[in-house]
């Protein structure tokens, strides 16, 4: 995990991301590659006008000079620290940004104090994701104790989640996380049996571990919705970290079979962490 990316807009919800970045980063020696993105209208960059020029100057010396205060911290000394300031809001820049620096992971702030409804639905955080190659970690609070010993990746066991499933074991490995898999068997889920549910699973590990060896490893839980089993199981093992796949580019509203990861991210009180399928 050489490079992890931040992208700020200054707020206290930003300087919570990159404090866990840092923790991140001091574990495994990473580069924090700090991104903020003006939000300039094209006439101001492309003009010939003078005036206009210098008002493009002045925005880009301001992000300049705000970057300079937000990033003298004691928790980011003795960490490789790059900033980089983008002209627009284009979101997909900071996944180009990514595959230019092979990057491992994006890590967000969350706005908002009834969960990040108002940022992971049509604004900043869903529109990194939907764009994102690799995973993205959404901080929520601040990261006074940042220790990922428990992580809970919940699967429908389908071939799309495959690839989620082995980027999660491989990055939880790198955080020396313990990885709990659950599935969630709801009224909203498409209820199944057990012998269902067993058979289903069975076939997932034979195509993604060639073998049944993590079966044994697999929680099934009953509630009432799948969201609720997520975190209700998360809550009961003490977990610190959820993880949840997503459909890339169509957004989080396709996780399992429904719209459940906006739902998990909304109400988790625990950081959360997406994995494109």
């Amino acid at each position: 995990m050489k490079k992890i990316i931040v992208p700020v807009d200054f707020s206290e919800h930003s300087e919570y991301a990159l404090e866990a970045a840092a923790s991140i980063a001091r574990k495994y020696d990473s580069e924090l590659l700090i991104i903020h993105m003006l939000e300039l209208a094209n006439a101001i960059l492309t003009s010939s006008g003078n005036a206009i020029n210098e008002e493009a100057v002045f925005y880009l010396k301001l992000a300049e000079q705000r970057f300079e205060t937000f990033l003298d911290k004691d928790y980011l000394k003795g960490i490789k620290v790059t900033p980089i300031v983008k002209h627009f809001k284009v979101f997909s820049e900071i996944n180009d940004v990514a595959a230019e620096h092979n990057a491992s992971l994006i890590v967000m702030g969350s706005h908002g104090v009834s969960g990040v409804k108002e940022v992971l639905v049509g604004s900043n955080t869903e529109k990194v994701v939907r764009h994102s190659d690799i995973p993205v970690l959404v901080i929520k609070h601040n990261p006074i104790l940042l220790d990922f010993d428990s992580a809970v990746f919940a699967s429908d066991f389908s071939t799309e989640a495959i690839k989620p499933y082995l980027n999660a074991k491989a990055i939880f490995n790198k955080l020396g996380a313990k990885m709990h898999l659950v599935y969630v068997n709801s009224p909203d889920g498409n209820f199944r049996s057990t012998p269902e549910i067993d058979k289903k699973v069975s076939e997932f590990f034979k195509r993604a571990d060639g073998s049944l060896e993590n079966m044994t490893k697999v929680h099934m839980v009953s509630d009432y919705s799948i969201e609720k089993g997520i975190l209700n199981f998360a809550n009961t093992i003490g977990a610190d970290l959820i993880a949840v796949a997503t459909h890339g580019r169509r957004g989080l509203a396709h996780f399992f079979e429904g719209s459940i990861s906006e739902d998990i991210a909304n109400h988790s009180t625990l950081p959360v962490m997406t994995f494109k399928m």
